[in-house]
C-alpha cells in the first residue's frame, strides 16, 4: 500500500510522514506545493498544490490511501481546494481518504466559519464514495510552550477562555493516531475527536510553572478585550480568529468526548507525562507533579 500525505512540508504533515514511516510496512510519499521544503523527510516528495487538480492527479497516481491535511487559506477557498484533492483521488483510483478536521464552535464565533468549512469538507469526503476516516483535532499545546518567554514577560496568561476546558493535543500524538487511521481498515467511516484530557487555562499555567520554574497566573479577559489585544499583535484576520478559538473554549466547544483511544489503540499522553518530558528535554531534570 502506498500512502500519500499532503502538506508534507508543514508541521503536522511532516510529523505524520515520520509516524507512518516508523510503522515500516507501507510506502510513504509526501505532497507539497514546494517539494524542496519537504526533501529533508527522506521520502519521495511530489508536487501537491491544492489549487491544481491536474497536478494532484498526476501526483496521486499509484497511491492507494491519501491523508488530506486541512488547508490554511480562507474558508471559502479551502472548500474548493479540498475538493480538488478529493476529485483527484477519485479520478486516479485512490481507495481511501483520511481528513484532518478540527473541533470548535460551529456558530457564533470568529472561528466558526473555519469550522463550518471543515464540516463541509467532512461531508464532501463522506460523499466521495471512497473509504474514509475523519479526525477532528484538538488544539495544539505546543504554541503555549513556544510562547513561554512572552508569558514570562507579561507575567501570566491572558485570554478569554475563562473557566472553559480545552481538549489540547500534540502533533506527535495526532501523528500516531493518523498513522493508525491510515493503515487500519477498522477505522473506516468513523469520525474521531482527537485530544487528551481537557484542562483549563488555570491548569495550563500550573503545568508551565512546574516546568519552567515560573510563577505565571491566568487572568481572564472579555472576548472583545482579547480580540483587540490579538489584533494589535497579529493583525485583523489572525487576531480575530484566535479570539474566536478562545471564545469557543469559554463556551465549552473545545471540551468534547475524546475518541483518541479508539483511533490510536492507546491512551493519549497524560499532561503530567508530557510536561515531564518537556522539562527533561529543556533542563535535563525530571519534575514530580504540578505544584
Amino acid at each position: 500500500m502506498t500512502i500519500a500525505v499532503t502538506a508534507a512540508s508543514g508541521k503536522l504533515g511532516s510529523e505524520i510522514i515520520r509516524a507512518v514511516s516508523r510503522l515500516g510496512t507501507h510506502s510513504v510519499i509526501g505532497l507539497a506545493r514546494t517539494p524542496a521544503k519537504a526533501e529533508h523527510l527522506g521520502v519521495e516528495i511530489r508536487k501537491g498544490d491544492y489549487n491544481s487538480q491536474d497536478e494532484l492527479e498526476e501526483s496521486l497516481r499509484s497511491v492507494s490511501t491519501v491523508l488530506l491535511v486541512s488547508g490554511m487559506d480562507e474558508p471559502s477557498k479551502r472548500i474548493e481546494q479540498h475538493r480538488n484533492v478529493i476529485r483527484a483521488a477519485q479520478n486516479v483510483g485512490v481507495r481511501k481518504i483520511v481528513y484532518t478536521s478540527v473541533q470548535g464552535a460551529e456558530t457564533g464565533t470568529a472561528f466558526s466559519p473555519i469550522v463550518q468549512s471543515n464540516r463541509q469538507t467532512e461531508q464532501d469526503v463522506l460523499d466521495s464514495g471512497l473509504e474514509c476516516v475523519i479526525g477532528r483535532n484538538g488544539i495544539y499545546i505546543e504554541p503555549d510552550i513556544e510562547y513561554i518567554e512572552a508569558y514570562k514577560k507579561s507575567g501570566g496568561i491572558f485570554n478569554c477562555a475563562g473557566v472553559g476546558k480545552c481538549g489540547y493535543t500534540t502533533r506527535p500524538e495526532l501523528a500516531y493516531a493518523y498513522a493508525r487511521m491510515l493503515t487500519e481498515d477498522l477505522h473506516n467511516t468513523r469520525t474521531y475527536n482527537l485530544h487528551g484530557e481537557a484542562i483549563t487555562q488555570y491548569q495550563l499555567a500550573e503545568y508551565l510553572n512546574s516546568v519552567f520554574g515560573t510563577d505565571l497566573t491566568y487572568t481572564p479577559m472579555t472576548v472583545e478585550e482579547y480580540r483587540q489585544e490579538r489584533i494589535a499583535e497579529l493583525g485583523e484576520f489572525i487576531g480575530t480568529v484566535i479570539a474566536g478559538i478562545y471564545q469557543g473554549i469559554q463556551e465549552g466547544k473545545a471540551d468534547n468526548p475524546s475518541h483518541y483511544y479508539e483511533a490510536a489503540g492507546r491512551e493519549h499522553v497524560s499532561w503530567q507525562a508530557y510536561f515531564d518530558s518537556i522539562r527533561l528535554k529543556t533542563f535535563g531534570v525530571k519534575t514530580f507533579g504540578v505544584r
